[in-house]
């Protein structure tokens, strides 16, 4: 228990607008990088194997002493694509309808966050500074995926608003907390709730790129829309490795003390 209460460095970037830019990139790329790989090859071994490759990087993201953003980032892309999965699963393969598997992991989500909270008496992400909250905050990251996944299939197919639509109404919503935040909104709030909308944002519009005319879309394929999605996230990642944009304060502050 101690290992787990002990303090650590804050290891979560800091919320610039490049944090959005990129978190929107990794749900579009989730999307269409975990559909290409299930319908191209063996889909259970596909899940299998991403799963394995999301539990290994998130071992390095724990194991590390100080942020760094190319593992922070692939550790969230990782968990872009095999929360995609674990949402098609139920949905595909299991026969649950959009709306139950939606509430299902609603329900998830909601008893993370109930039990960080009763754990650790805040939900902030500027308080990750012990492996237990880094440990509830993956799993808030990894539910709030497979949730927003859900969701974004049940507004274009069981709402039928198509993708394009859906990608519309979620702009919209994720728009809301950014506006009522100037209005009072708590922080935490305005925080968790553009963070769940940022999967359907990115998901349905990333969708409506790749997806057959015939389904509403753009069919510019699946792999293709990968391919740009993973190449524009290399290039903001790599941009925040070089700037330092994104780096946590006291993690810049520390470094700062060492070369002083």
């Amino acid at each position: 228990m101690q290992l787990l209460a002990g303090r650590v460095a804050k290891k979560v970037p800091e919320l610039t607008v490049y944090f959005w830019i990129v978190k929107v990139l990794t749900t579009g790329m989730g999307e269409a990088t975990s559909d290409y790989f299930v319908h191209s090859y063996d889909p259970y071994l596909v899940v299998v194997l991403a799963a394995a490759a999301l539990g290994l990087v998130l071992v390095i993201q724990l194991a590390l002493t100080r942020y760094n953003p190319w593992i922070y980032w692939l550790a969230v892309s990782m968990v872009a694509v095999f929360g995609t999965m674990a949402a098609g699963i139920v949905h595909v393969y299991l026969g649950v309808p959009y709306i139950y598997s939606s509430a299902l992991y609603a329900g998830s989500v909601v008893v993370i966050f109930a039990l960080w909270f009763l754990s650790e008496r805040t939900l902030s992400v500027h308080s990750i500074y012990s492996r237990r909250r880094e440990i509830f905050y993956w799993a808030a990251v990894l539910a709030t995926f497979a949730m927003g996944t859900a969701v974004g299939d049940m507004t274009a197919v069981s709402f039928h608003l198509g993708f394009f639509g859906s990608g519309i109404l979620f702009a919209v919503l994720f728009a809301i907390p950014g506006v009522a935040y100037r209005f009072g909104l708590n922080e935490i709030i305005a925080f968790w709730f553009a963070y769940i909308i940022t999967r359907p944002l990115g998901a349905s519009f990333a969708d409506w790129l790749a997806v057959p005319t015939n389904q509403g879309g753009l069919n510019l394929g699946k792999g293709p829309v990968s391919i740009a999605l993973w190449i524009l996230i290399i290039a903001f990642v790599a941009f925040l490795a070089i700037t330092r944009r994104d780096t946590p304060k006291s993690v810049a502050g520390e470094e700062g003390q060492d070369r002083l």
